[in-house]
């Protein structure tokens, strides 16, 4: 028997032959449908392949001595810039110092006024430049209390704003430095009633250790007294005629860590976009309001470290590496080929009457709060020991150079058979209804 016959025999696909078959206009477009869902199908295996994946690693964070930025635009509409004090403290509850920051005060006009900005000066320059046309041998007195390790002369008290640091130092009350001649020849009761229906809105950031810490807004200079963090508020509460100062404020901005490029935060809540958190920054565009002075703001936030790494990246060197000193406020976090160290946090708040009694007012009668405090806006936060990697991969690279093709190939089989059942339903309906036309008995 010839070679070709043996192959004839194991022949599984039998055809008919060209004469006994017949095609049919349902039969053609059932095909050209079959071909287009086919090709819609294989569109959609390639497309899947090619989709950039982002793979998220919880790993512990091992980092050790590493900074922090946190950046913010706040705005205090009843507190003015000359009453409001921005102080950083960490978890020893010690007052932070050396804090590279570039955090602005801007003066608002009073609410009634639409509360537009009318200037802004950064925290450090507000202190100097009431000293710089004084005789050079001039030496201010403090009043009693020891000149300031930061008085511009030693031994010496020569502006208002020293004056009060040197009242701050040993716990007493300043006031509105009546009889202090620094704070007559400066005008700063006057300046302090000009500013008295005005508001204030602080903006920039600061670099802190990473550790646990809290950061607050409160009215009046702080200082120390024994184991206790206080605040000079007897201008705060004195208010002025008509005026009552509060604490009520408007969270624009706040985030921990730089910026995300418009890329990562485009696609960010999007499928595939395995992130923690369905919003960047919780605390953006949140808004308190009270009408009374004594009352006090906490938010308790949760920090984690998270990396976005663009796809392809290789890790060579680390931007923690480079002192912190020679990055620029904004830049720190911001590594190699466009990578990213930055930080999500969640947050939970908590605002209470510094008179005590319960919160009938908000509905939780049963809740009874403590009496005492500082009024003020406080952020607590505290740096978890996890971080995430997120890591872009593409699928290509997740899967074997056979699983396209497989996938593909899938659902053409299964396809191409109920269609065909579909054109053959379709003709065998055809074919009966012209039996019928065709057996009908004729009328005479």
């Amino acid at each position: 028997m010839p070679a070709k016959s043996r192959f004839v025999k194991l022949d599984a696909f039998t055809k008919t032959v060209e004469d006994a078959r017949v095609r049919t206009t349902s039969g053609g477009i059932v095909t050209v449908t079959s071909l287009l869902l086919i090709l819609w199908l294989a569109w959609g295996e390639w497309a899947d392949y090619r989709r950039i994946v982002v793979h998220p690693e919880l790993m512990v964070d091992k980092g050790r001595g590493e900074k922090m930025e946190i950046h913010m635009n706040i705005s205090f509409p009843r507190v003015p810039c000359e009453l409001l004090t921005l102080d950083v403290m960490d978890v020893s509850g010690e007052i932070q110092t050396g804090v590279m920051h570039g955090v602005n005060k801007v003066r608002l006009r009073p609410e009634s006024e639409g509360s537009g900005a009318i200037e802004s000066k950064a925290l450090q320059l507000s202190e100097d430049d009431a000293a710089q046309h004084l005789d050079p041998g001039y030496c201010g007195q403090c009043y009693g209390a020891p000149a300031p390790a930061s008085a511009t002369k030693a031994g010496c008290c020569n502006t208002c704003a020293e004056v009060r640091e040197a009242y701050a130092g040993v716990s007493w009350s300043f006031g509105r430095g009546e009889n202090v001649e620094q704070c007559e020849r400066e005008h700063y009761s006057e300046h302090l009633d000009e500013q008295r229906r005005e508001g204030c809105r602080i903006e920039g950031g600061i670099r802190v250790n990473k550790v646990v810490g809290n950061f607050h807004f409160a009215p009046g200079k702080s200082f120390s007294n024994g184991n206790m963090h206080v605040h000079d508020l007897e201008n705060y509460f004195a208010g002025g005629e008509g005026i009552e100062h509060t604490f009520t404020h408007k969270v624009h901005h706040l985030r921990f860590g730089p910026q995300l490029s418009d890329e990562v935060i485009s696609r960010i809540g999007k499928k595939d976009m395995a992130w923690s958190n369905h919003h960047l920054n919780p605390l953006d565009d949140t808004e308190q309001k009270t009408d009374e002075k004594a009352y006090n703001y906490m938010y308790f936030v949760k920090v984690v470290s998270t990396a976005y790494l663009p796809l392809g990246w290789e890790q060579k060197s680390s931007v923690f590496d480079i002192p912190s000193e020679l990055i620029k406020l904004g830049d720190y976090g911001k590594g190699e080929a466009n990578s990213i160290e930055t930080h999500q946090y969640s947050v939970t708040s908590h605002k209470r009457s510094l008179t005590g009694g319960d919160a009938s007012k908000e509905g939780h009668a049963e809740r009874l709060h403590a009496r005492g405090g500082i009024p003020g806006v406080f952020f607590s936060y505290v740096c978890e020991l996890l971080t995430t990697w997120s890591n872009p991969l593409a699928d290509s690279i997740l899967t074997s150079a056979g699983h396209l093709p497989h996938e593909g190939c899938q659902p053409r089989g299964p396809l191409k058979v109920l269609l065909r059942l579909l054109g053959r339903r379709v003709r065998h309906r055809r074919w009966y209804a012209h039996r019928r036309r065709s057996c009908r008995p004729s009328t005479v």
